[in-house]
């Protein structure tokens, strides 16, 4: 990812990551004095350039740090998708299995990105094992997509063997149910 330290200017709000300029004459210099300066608008593209693709659920696994830095099209994305998730503490390895099962209406409720917003800010979501961990240990990951007409009790279940398999269950991991 690439990462710039800018500053929004609301005037230009809906140009970000969108605008392609011609480079006046001489090319060869990369400076311009802005008074006297005209750059031609060539496009204004639909999404940004400097947005790579979106992986597959099976290959997203980002930091602590790297959820408030997603991309507004992954954002989207994962603001759609219910499943069952991991986070790893790699500070000791235990891991949490939770479940995002709400709709993409329910903005920090049940969708995924939902969830993840409320890791993202609190540091631990709510749940009282990780109240106590340092999040900038913490890895997310899919280990599950899930249907959107999933029974909700079936998606307990799944959660839970997901649970039993991976050792998530305290004390051995960071789940506590």
């Amino acid at each position: 990812m690439l990462w710039f330290d800018l500053t929004l200017d609301e005037f230009y709000m809906n140009w970000k990551g969108k605008l392609i300029i011609e480079w006046p004459r001489p090319a060869i210099g990369w400076w311009r004095f802005a008074n006297n300066a005209e750059f031609p608008i060539v496009a204004i593209l639909e999404d940004s350039v400097l947005q790579g693709a979106m992986p597959d659920w099976k290959d997203c696994i980002f930091t602590w740090a790297e959820l408030n830095t997603l991309p507004s099209k992954w954002r989207e994305a994962l603001r759609h998708w219910r499943c069952i998730y991991y986070i790893f503490d790699q500070s000791d390895g235990k891991g949490y299995v939770g479940s995002a099962y709400g709709s993409a209406d329910e903005e920090n409720k049940g969708n995924l990105l939902g969830r993840w917003k409320y890791y993202a800010v609190s540091g631990h979501g709510g749940n009282v094992l990780l109240r106590k961990r340092s999040p900038e240990n913490f890895t997310f990951s899919i280990l599950e997509r899930v249907s959107p007409d999933l029974e909700f009790a079936d998606l307990i279940k799944l959660e839970s063997n997901w649970k039993e398999r991976l050792h998530t269950r305290s004390p051995f991991g960071l789940n506590d149910n």
